[in-house]
């Protein structure tokens, strides 16, 4: 079994920590309903060594996720939920103030827990809209009362309902108007971070607030056909510093990312490819491969699950302004 570093984050206890590495459970076929990961395969990946889920609201796996702690408790995999960091999010047709506290106590129910470790918003800005649907009107798409919003979740930190509260896709921009008003100040910040969108500036920024980045898409999204892309795994510069070190493209890219001081959130389903995700720990990368990681061309995927906003709606304009 795999043992995964800890870094350090912000909580209702103090410092608390956090496994570098999360298993995502977001999938197209999640989101649209059709299949989502099952409790065995998560119980493979606590076996493994997981310690770190990345579920959502609108991933529809906080179920999965539950059952897989249960039997987990239940067949002594682990001894206690305090071994499990569990991360949900809340969706963007309860970013208003009177609905944060039953959105999370909805997603606790779902789990099957008493608390979560993390709950972020997941988008800056909300649906005016009762079930997902794709693609999303625009009309459904209307700006989130930020202010309103963070007491909501302050509020959820208070109550011990999570132990962390942070953002999700948030550029330096909003997080320095969370950091006006905030009581508590986000913890995480989890975007889109790969060696083929390094954001660099946003990781500075979030590090001198103490806010720690979590990397997701760390391989592109390879293999969702809604929001991923086969960029990463098919960059000549990843590809050869891959040959020449007898490693996987994916372990380049997430070694990177963990040299960059950020947490990932990395997902497959695939036993053999969990496994080869574990193996980033016990070595590095040269300086000259780290150079030429940095001079790789920058460039965003723009996408909100399936398309729903394009970089020509106001609001999604609103939110790339500031990114990297």
């Amino acid at each position: 079994m795999a043992t995964i570093p800890e870094t350090i984050i912000s909580s209702s206890e103090g410092a608390r920590s956090i496994p570098v590495i999360a298993l995502g459970t977001a999938s197209e076929l999640g989101i649209a309903g059709i299949e989502m990961v099952t409790p065995s395969t998560l119980i493979e990946a606590i076996k493994m060594g997981y310690r770190h889920f990345d579920t959502a609201a609108v991933y529809r796996t906080e179920n999965p996720v539950g059952e897989a702690i249960e039997e987990a408790l239940r067949s002594g995999l682990i001894k206690s939920r305090s071994e499990i960091f569990i991360t949900t999010k809340l969706w963007c047709n309860s970013a208003d103030r009177h609905l944060v506290l039953p959105a999370i106590k909805q997603s606790l129910r779902n789990l099957g827990l008493e608390y979560v470790d993390l709950y972020l918003i997941h988008w800056p800005f909300k649906l005016i809209q009762e079930e997902l649907k794709l693609p999303i009107p625009h009309e459904c798409i209307a700006p989130i009362d930020i202010k309103e919003v963070w007491e909501g979740m302050e509020e959820c930190q208070n109550l011990g309902l999570t132990k962390s509260i942070g953002v999700s896709n948030f550029s330096s921009k909003r997080i320095k108007q969370i950091l006006s008003f905030a009581k508590i100040p986000p913890a995480v910040n989890q975007v889109e971070m790969n060696p083929l969108w390094q954001q660099k500036r946003l990781n500075k920024f979030c590090k001198e607030n103490g806010i720690l980045v979590t990397a997701y898409s760390p391989l592109g999204a390879v293999g969702n056909s809604a929001w991923g892309h086969n960029r990463v795994m098919e960059c000549d510069v990843l590809q050869n510093i891959a040959k020449s070190r007898g490693k996987t493209v994916a372990q380049i890219s997430l070694r990177w990312l963990y040299e960059q001081g950020v947490s990932i959130a990395v997902k497959s389903f695939n036993t053999e490819r969990m496994k080869q995700n574990l193996d980033i720990f016990d070595w590095s990368l040269t300086e000259e491969e780290l150079n030429k990681i940095d001079q790789i061309p920058q460039r965003k995927h723009i996408y909100i699950i399936g398309s729903m906003v394009t970089e020509h709606n106001d609001v999604m304009a609103e939110i790339d302004a500031d990114l990297d």
